[in-house]
């Protein structure tokens, strides 16, 4: 029994989704192009962008020296929080298709449910004195209202989120002419997202899971010794167990990479036993951690995206 490697989305005409992807983000310059080629000979035909991630030009190198017909690539890529207002949306996503040499998005994303003033240079976001984001009091419904018309006009596919809560989707939900294909959020066992995973089931948005292995910080997921016990036990590697685990949850995956062994081994996938799936779920009550925390990063403005954000003294 092989696990789903596709994913059927809410939007029409959008094809299935692979399970698998690769993630770009933090791919250093002059290794995103190579490690995009990797993936597409190793049989990945999903591949993560996003224009903050400024290496969309080497994904775009990569998809056309690949020889992979686009048609069989699955991309995605995301809109900044600089470019909410509805008279930004449009440009920012020719951008990335031009970046990304395609003549549509397969799925584009509003990267976080935050905006940001846009430079009057019309270059990147708008900064106060103390060099914090000058932050925008444009509504979700505008920008989402804007990413609808890309689908109309035949630039986008499909259309989702990514970093929003149940109560962030709740809100779009309210206004939303056509419902988010996908929610692409940090989703690991140590923040397994149980409550947001059964919202978005019950409403067809598929989650995405970005950072799968954690995030680099400790406490590492790969020296936890429930994950070690479980891979020895199927000789498999710790990332194939998280790999294994998400997507059995109905949860796809785009890890990043740029070592050609690791993005080969992580696309192997397998199936848990319950047991062992339960030993993982459990993870999420004993070890909770959220790695990625907007309220800690400068200039951010102490964001309270998900809810957790301390009390401003």
């Amino acid at each position: 029994m092989a696990l789903n490697r596709t994913f059927v989305l809410s939007a029409k005409g959008c094809m299935p989704m692979p399970a698998f992807g690769l993630g770009t983000w933090q791919s250093k310059p002059n290794e995103v192009k190579q490690a995009v080629l990797n993936a597409l000979q190793a049989g990945y035909r999903h591949i993560d962008a996003a224009a903050i991630y400024g290496n969309e030009n080497e994904v775009g190198e990569a998809l056309v020296e690949s020889k992979v017909p686009r048609e069989q690539v699955f991309i995605t890529s995301k809109l900044w929080n600089d470019r909410h207002r509805k008279e930004y949306v449009e440009g920012a996503c020719r951008t990335t298709l031009k970046d990304l040499k395609t003549s549509y998005l397969d799925l584009y994303l509003m990267h976080w449910p935050i905006a940001f003033k846009l430079a009057d240079d019309g270059k990147g976001s708008a900064k106060n004195a103390d060099g914090s984001m000058v932050i925008d009091d444009c509504p979700i419904s505008e920008t989402w209202a804007a990413m609808e018309s890309l689908v109309d006009k035949g630039l986008v596919k499909a259309i989702g989120v990514s970093n929003f809560s149940i109560a962030r989707i709740q809100e779009l939900l309210k206004t939303a002419k056509i419902t988010p294909a996908v929610n692409q959020v940090e989703l690991h066992p140590y923040n397994p997202q149980n409550d947001l995973l059964a919202f978005c089931k019950k409403h067809n948005i598929l989650l995405t899971a970005y950072s799968p292995f954690g995030s680099g910080r400790s406490p590492s997921l790969f020296d936890d010794d429930v994950l070690l016990k479980i891979a020895k036990k199927y000789n498999k590697s710790v990332a194939q167990v998280l790999v294994s685990w998400q997507i059995q949850r109905g949860v796809s995956v785009i890890p990043k990479s740029v070592t050609p062994a690791r993005i080969a081994e992580n696309f192997q996938d397998f199936i848990l036993e319950d047991s062992d799936m339960a030993l993982i779920n459990e993870l999420g009550t004993t070890k909770p951690l959220r790695y990625l925390k907007p309220y800690e990063w400068a200039g951010w403005g102490n964001p309270d995206v998900f809810g957790d954000a301390p009390a401003k003294i």
